[in-house]
């Protein structure tokens, strides 16, 4: 790797990293799903559905359109019946927020894990409080075998609220030992977690497996910048949400001592007038051109750091769904759009399922985007409506971009700027980590 960057080869350099030089395969298999997830090390989960589930979009934006079902049985441990499995390939932890991890690194998380029952399971604190409600599930997990929260019901706590998402206690016992790594989601019901006692989910090896504080952030580190190709400290942290700043940089510089990482210096990243320290992974290769046309989910690795969006792309996002509809400025659920190696847009999809169509609810450009994208975008659109299986395609007036869509797109349908948009989603703490239970 060059030891100097321009911005354009950085670009390209975290976009193969994260698999979009690769050629997409003409039908995705399970190999392929496997890999992509390998190369983004975690795939973040989101409860939002308007367009698509999010964990299923990133593969989508790397591979092209694939069978659902086959990620569904590789992550959410359905059979080929639709049935549960008792085994599975990956397992879900707070490895981003919450994310799909594979199996064999649970034993990287167990720092994690421990430091969340050291600040919110000690003296004092709910789940200490609570301990006779915790015990009571424990046993109807262990007699039981894994359920979900509406399978374990009792008297003695239904109806139960508190202030913390109004959650009954045994949902809220469940989540807390999720956290601290005494249960674990065994597989899914539609999207409802199934939860059971670590030992039903988790091979037997890898619970007495123990890796130190120090290893498993070397090794996580190690795999972040694998699937940053290029990347700076606060990248690296972000990448699996290690707040131990001085952890992050012991980290990278026993890596660099190994010869893993090589400091680069990246055109315009800057700390004031002094070149912000960058390292590239070993791995990493810089392609003369990627070739993609697709769109992102917000959580997407290469745009869910949006201090890294906006370094790499000059990509200012935000997500809006929790933005009051009448001061949005792009959309409920706007998804960023890559063409080659730059993010040229954003679009704010909706599948319309019973009308079988997808609603291109606005549609914007970013600075500079020349008049021929036009055509790629809509060639991701088509793309994306023949995945979700939706027929047609509808443009609404709203954003700078939908008047050149709908040119280059004659046989979209139009429609007027949603008079009455989705309101904010209720928070799925089950789906991410509220503030109160950051990452370690």
């Amino acid at each position: 790797m060059k030891q100097q960057l321009s911005l354009a080869e950085a670009r390209r350099t975290a976009l193969a990293a994260q698999g979009f030089a690769r050629p997409r395969p003409q039908s995705p298999t399970a190999r392929h799903l496997g890999g992509a997830i390998a190369r983004m090390g975690t795939l973040q989960i989101d409860s939002v559905n308007v367009f698509a589930r999010s964990h299923y979009v990133p593969l989508f934006s790397r591979l092209g359109r694939y069978d659902t079902a086959r990620l569904d049985r590789l992550v959410l441990r359905h059979g080929a019946n639709g049935r549960p499995r008792a085994t599975g390939a990956y397992f879900e932890y707070l490895g981003h927020e919450a994310t799909f991890l594979p199996v064999e690194d649970w034993p990287l998380w167990r720092f994690r894990m421990d430091a969340m029952r050291a600040k919110y399971g000690g003296p004092g604190s709910w789940y200490a409080e609570n301990a006779a409600t915790v015990e009571w599930v424990r046993a109807e997990l262990a007699s039981r075998g894994p359920l979900r929260p509406a399978q374990i019901e009792s008297d003695a706590h239904r109806g139960a609220r508190g202030p913390w998402w109004d959650w009954d206690v045994v949902k809220r016992a469940l989540e807390m030992m999720w956290r601290f790594g005494e249960v674990a989601i065994a597989g899914r019901r539609g999207f409802e977690r199934r939860y059971g006692l670590t030992e039903q989910v988790i091979p037997a090896a890898l619970l007495d497996v123990e890796v130190s504080s120090e290893d498993a952030i070397r090794e996580l580190m190690r795999r972040a910048a694998r699937a940053s190709g290029v990347a700076t400290a606060s990248d690296l942290a972000d990448y699996y949400r290690i707040r131990d700043r001085r952890a992050v940089l012991a980290a990278v510089h026993e890596l660099v001592d190994a010869g893993e990482l090589a400091p680069v210096a990246v055109e315009g990243w800057n700390r004031g007038s002094s070149p912000l320290p960058a390292w590239a992974h070993r791995d990493a290769t810089l392609p003369r051109r990627i070739t993609a046309a697709t769109v992102l989910t917000p959580f997407d690795p290469v745009v869910w750091f949006r201090e890294r969006a906006e370094r790499l792309f000059d990509f200012d996002y935000r997500i809006e769904i929790y933005t009051p509809a009448d001061r949005r400025r792009y959309g409920y659920y706007s998804l960023p759009v890559l063409v080659d190696d730059r993010i040229v847009g954003r679009v704010d999809l909706k599948a319309d399922r019973p009308a079988s169509t997808l609603r291109v609810q606005s549609a914007w450009w970013e600075a500079g985007v020349p008049a021929a994208t036009a055509e790629r975008v809509a060639t991701a659109l088509r793309e994306a409506a023949a995945w979700q299986g939706l027929e047609r395609i509808s443009i609404s007036t709203w954003g700078d971009a939908t008047a050149d869509l709908a040119f280059v797109m004659p046989d979209a349908a139009r429609h007027e700027r949603p008079s009455v948009e989705p309101s904010a989603p209720e928070p799925v703490p089950a789906e991410g980590v509220e503030p109160a239970l950051d990452p370690a």
